[in-house]
């Protein structure tokens, strides 16, 4: 379980990371404060984290054809650009994955114990 939680802090911060380097600091504290949802053990706290790395993911392929886009036009090499953003998609889209196993999902019971 702390290899799929320490896997996706990484993935928040580097795309906290990008939001800050474009100035919107409400983007970038709420990728900061994502993580935090692992301390609810609830199902809803897991699916939602999901959703956030599967929407980073889409973010960096978005980035990533944008930046590509702007590259070509401008007649600059753009393929180590696409090679990294995609590979920092694929991490997010992977730190996303992990949080769909066996363990994780008894982990984070759809129900609280308590209440049972």
């Amino acid at each position: 379980m702390i290899l799929r939680i320490s896997l996706y802090t990484i993935a928040a911060l580097l795309l906290g990371a990008h939001f800050l380097r474009g100035g919107n600091l409400v983007m970038a504290g709420f990728c900061l404060a994502a993580p935090l949802l692992f301390l609810w053990r609830q199902r809803w706290s897991l699916i939602l984290l999901q959703l956030l790395a599967y929407g980073a993911a889409g973010t960096w392929i978005a980035v990533a054809y944008q930046l590509v886009q702007l590259r070509q036009q401008l007649g600059q090499p753009w393929t180590v650009a696409a090679l990294i953003l995609g590979t920092v998609a694929l991490f997010s889209l992977i730190a996303g994955l992990l949080l769909n196993s066996r363990a994780t999902r008894e982990r984070y019971a759809a129900t609280p114990k308590d209440a049972a």
